[in-house]
């Protein structure tokens, strides 16, 4: 059997554990919530093969993630999410997530019709039928 690389290994599970989180704000499902955990145990298990992130412990990020994700009126919450997404390499899956979390985006986007449109008679000219 092939020996796999570790870093190609890290790379293939950190992918899965944005994935997941994705998967997760989506859903926001109990199970896809633990699989998010197993992939963290997993991460943290094994280690990184960069040690510049040692201190990076990825079962208490879960746990801070998936509140912030649960309740994202949170005080704190959309800081978190922020530094989240700031650490994913990804640019498809950094917009994916940064659509799913709602970050950046306005809460709602409105349903009102502007005045050009709902007048158009306005912009040719012609008199409204309130004041004909």
């Amino acid at each position: 059997m092939d020996q796999q690389d570790p870093t190609e290994w890290h790379s293939r599970t950190l992918r899965s554990w944005h994935l997941a989180i994705l998967r997760f704000a989506l859903t926001r499902d109990n199970a896809d919530r633990l699989g998010v955990l197993a992939i963290a145990n997993a991460i943290d298990r094994l280690g990184s093969p960069q040690d510049d992130r040692s201190d990076f412990d990825f079962r208490r990020t879960y746990t801070e993630l998936c509140e912030a994700i649960q309740d994202s009126n949170e005080v704190g919450a959309e800081t978190l999410l922020h530094q989240y997404l700031a650490r994913v390499d990804d640019s498809l899956l950094k917009r994916a997530l940064t659509a799913v979390l709602k970050i950046g985006q306005p809460e709602r986007i409105s349903t009102k019709r502007s005045r050009a449109y709902s007048a158009p008679w306005r912009t040719r000219g012609l008199p409204s039928r309130r004041s004909a």
